[in-house]
């Protein structure tokens, strides 16, 4: 696949597969600013909007910002751009991550979520914050490859209501409504298949391109 393509379909497949996480935060604001009714599964976010309301945007920003970052030729041709963009997108990572765990360490508990699925989201939120400064850090000392490798990971993370849509709309069609023991392993089930994947597109390149190709792409960043 040539560069231009990849610059093209890369972010438009990424931007697809972001339409979960954005489309739930855009619904999120409306049932919020639009005066829904008040019920047992969205009353915890009308007693305490601001958690939730900086949730969604940031994550929404990091969705939409990080589909960008993947595209190879787009980031030669404007690494100002990849520049500025990137610490846009490490910020609202952070903060995206950080009101993620808020949630989930201090709203009241749904019915369907035990302890086993609140663990899960404190490993999974602490880890995507980590990641991003570790990416962080690995550019400032100009570290390439170990920023290329972190901010993937983060990336993957972050992607985490993508895929349990996937996960867990089969289930839900197949079985009916989840109970908290099958929603708790088909989210981590997710978040696992998420970081299977980034790390075969991590590794993938020192198998195909060579040592050539990444000294290529340290002086490229320079």
């Amino acid at each position: 696949m040539t560069s231009t393509k990849r610059d093209v379909l890369i972010p438009a497949a990424i931007l697809l597969f972001s339409v979960v996480p954005v489309l739930g935060g855009v619904l999120r604001l409306a049932e919020l600013g639009g005066g829904a009714e008040i019920t047992p599964d969205n009353a915890r976010f009308f007693a305490s909007p601001v958690p939730v309301v900086v949730h969604a945007i940031t994550v929404s920003v990091y969705c939409l910002l990080g589909a960008f970052q993947f595209a190879p030729g787009f980031r030669r041709r404007r690494r100002g751009w990849h520049r500025v963009s990137g610490r846009v997108l490490v910020l609202c990572g952070l903060i995206g991550a950080l009101s993620g765990l808020w949630m989930t360490a201090f709203y009241p508990k749904p019915d369907d979520v035990g302890a086993f699925l609140t663990g899960t989201r404190l490993v999974f939120g602490t880890a995507w914050a980590v990641f991003l400064v570790l990416g962080l850090a690995a550019v400032l000392r100009r570290d390439i490859s170990g920023h290329r490798a972190w901010m993937i990971r983060g990336f993957a993370v972050g992607l985490g209501a993508s895929t349990q849509a996937v996960t867990m709309g089969p289930w839900i069609a197949l079985a009916g409504p989840l109970d908290r023991h099958s929603k708790a392993v088909l989210m981590l089930a997710a978040w696992l298949v998420n970081l299977a994947v980034a790390e075969w597109i991590i590794r993938r390149p020192a198998r195909t391109a060579g040592p050539l190709r990444a000294r290529l792409a340290v002086g490229e960043n320079r």
